[in-house]
């Protein structure tokens, strides 16, 4: 036979070799990685919460390698490219998370606390929060200057204008914990002045100066003190006194 038929034979038939061992490989290597799961597409409306505040929360449910969620521009909208399996996974946590917030009211009170002995007797003389007050500052009398409800929902900023003269501004943002019937609010307050100077321009002159500011927790129901600031020199005091609780 002629050699060059033989070494074409024998390259023919080497070749031959590789090309089935590759194959085997590939389709044992088939074998091991199985396709991905079918996925669908499917879009999910949130009511309370936005896309934004849980989508960190859906991607840890979801395998990155090829399922995927998007926000829509109006932040109510998610669109889920995942597993039927686990679509219907995201929907019950969103069932969970997607509530509606809680609503609080809060009853706020301006007393005017002084050294000196008021003219007329106020029934806030005979509070039971006045009286313990007596025994803790040096005023003498105590008036009620004002006193408003605001209901708000939860970690959201409400504002009201207060005093005879509307020049208090108090505003707060509670935040709730806990369940219903024990809730704990935990509230941020803020109390300012206004001294309107007048206008320049069309445009209102005002001098802000803030009197009372902090964060406590309140339990729903509770009544508290917030804080006392000293007015006309000290010889009389501002109270802020608040309550809250969390409405069905």
């Amino acid at each position: 036979m002629n050699k060059g038929l033989v070494l074409f034979l024998a390259c023919a038939l080497s070749l031959g070799f590789a090309v089935t061992a590759l194959a085997g490989e590939d389709a044992a290597q088939a074998q091991k990685e199985p396709p991905w799961p079918a996925v669908k597409k499917e879009l999910v409306r949130l009511r309370f919460v936005q896309g934004t505040d849980v989508i960190t929360l859906i991607q840890s449910l979801l395998d990155i390698r090829y399922e995927r969620v998007n926000v829509d521009s109006s932040k109510k909208i998610l669109t889920l490219m995942a597993t039927p399996e686990n679509i219907e996974m995201v929907k019950q946590v969103i069932r969970e998370v997607d509530v509606k917030p809680a609503d609080l009211l809060f009853t706020v009170q301006l007393i005017l606390g002084s050294e000196t002995e008021a003219a007329g007797a106020d029934p806030i003389q005979n509070d039971p929060l006045i009286r313990e007050l007596r025994g803790l500052l040096r005023y003498k009398s105590y008036t009620l200057l004002d006193s408003s409800m605001v209901r708000v929902v939860n970690k959201e900023n409400a504002e009201v204008v207060m005093g005879p003269k509307a020049e208090f501004e108090f505003a707060l943002r509670p935040e709730v914990s806990g369940d219903t019937k024990n809730a704990v609010v935990k509230t941020q307050v803020r109390l300012r002045k206004v001294e309107r100077l007048g206008s320049y321009q069309d445009k209102p002159l005002t001098n802000v100066a803030t009197l009372i500011e902090s964060t406590l927790n309140i339990k729903s129901g509770e009544r508290t003190v917030v804080g006392v600031s000293k007015l006309d020199g000290g010889d009389k005091g501002l109270i802020l006194i608040i309550s809250g609780k969390v409405v069905d």
